[in-house]
């Protein structure tokens, strides 16, 4: 099988991408792309999941419907699949759409780490803002750039096959990252309202972030998916108030519908993450200004002394 590899350079356009497998854990890989951590994934045991923040993430796709159960759920960036491979591993043949930028590092993860056979898994090819904002069924659809659809289950990327297959979604993952930083313009409320208007009435969207104290990303994060979901809740592996604190990853959780990981805590892993819901957030979040596309600011850079 190709992953029995210990080593895949991958070839991109202008960047350079390396799968490397654990020398101790045989079957585990991770995925760098200019040197930069993206994902970790294990081909042997897809539900080991090595990131806290991933972890989270699983347990609320656990909770948003029965064990087993079919789940639809879109992941917007792709990485090595991680989310997508514990999808198929708890709930087999779930249907499953990923929105990815690179075609060619797609294309290449795929065919050095194959899903497993009847995986249910579509792939649409461009910009995540530029694919959100196709027209829904009932819209006047705007145009999607076409691009190349290669690798395992690749869909057409125009307009009319997005609005097709991206309607209803039950969980969703903004997953985000250029490099090692996530543009304002897929992290904007004008951007969160198309994400809800995919979604469905029931659905929750999950969004990693990377922050630290004073949180100020995160917090207007946090304030403008109040403005668009009716509930949300904030999950951060560093501490709040620690102003001498390491960057950290932030996941927020948004529904329509009361989250379970706010009803039901103890979804969190031990030892327990920092949460934040109700009351609690609305302090945190304090007078942290809604992002628009028009008063957004990227994510903060991890070079920057700042954080050193």
């Amino acid at each position: 099988m190709p992953w029995k590899r210990r080593v895949f350079s991958l070839s991109l356009d202008d960047r350079k991408a390396k799968l490397v497998q654990s020398r101790k854990r045989p079957g585990r890989f991770e995925l760098s792309v200019d040197g930069i951590p993206q994902s970790v994934v294990s081909i042997v045991e897809p539900t080991d999941l090595e990131y806290a923040y991933t972890r989270h993430i699983a347990r609320a796709m656990d909770a948003a419907a029965e064990p087993g159960a079919p789940l639809f759920t879109v992941h917007l960036g792709a990485g090595a699949l991680t989310m997508a491979r514990y999808v198929e591993a708890t709930r087999a043949g779930s249907p499953q759409i990923v929105v990815e930028f690179e075609p060619t590092l797609y294309t290449a993860v795929v065919d050095a780490l194959p899903l497993p056979p009847g995986s249910d898994v579509r792939v649409v090819f461009g910009d995540a803002r530029t694919v959100a904002d196709a027209g829904l069924p009932g819209e006047e659809a705007s145009t999607v750039p076409s691009l190349p659809s290669r690798g395992l289950g690749a869909a057409p990327t125009g307009s009319t096959a997005v609005a097709a297959e991206w309607v209803d979604a039950r969980f969703t993952v903004v997953d985000l990252w250029d490099a090692a930083v996530i543009r304002h313009r897929v992290a904007s409320q004008e951007f969160y309202r198309r994400v809800a208007a995919r979604s469905a009435a029931t659905g929750v969207v999950a969004v990693n972030l990377l922050d630290g104290h004073p949180f100020e990303y995160s917090r207007r994060q946090a304030a403008t998916l109040r403005s668009v979901f009716d509930h949300v809740a904030v999950v951060l592996d560093a501490e709040p108030e620690d102003d001498e604190g390491p960057l950290g990853n932030v996941v927020i959780f948004a529904s329509d519908e009361p989250l379970d990981i706010a009803t039901t805590p103890d979804l969190l892993d031990a030892p327990r993450s920092h949460y934040l819901h109700a009351d609690p957030l609305t302090s945190w979040i304090a007078d942290a200004r809604i992002m628009t596309d028009a008063d957004g600011t990227d994510s903060p850079d991890p070079d920057d002394p700042l954080w050193d």
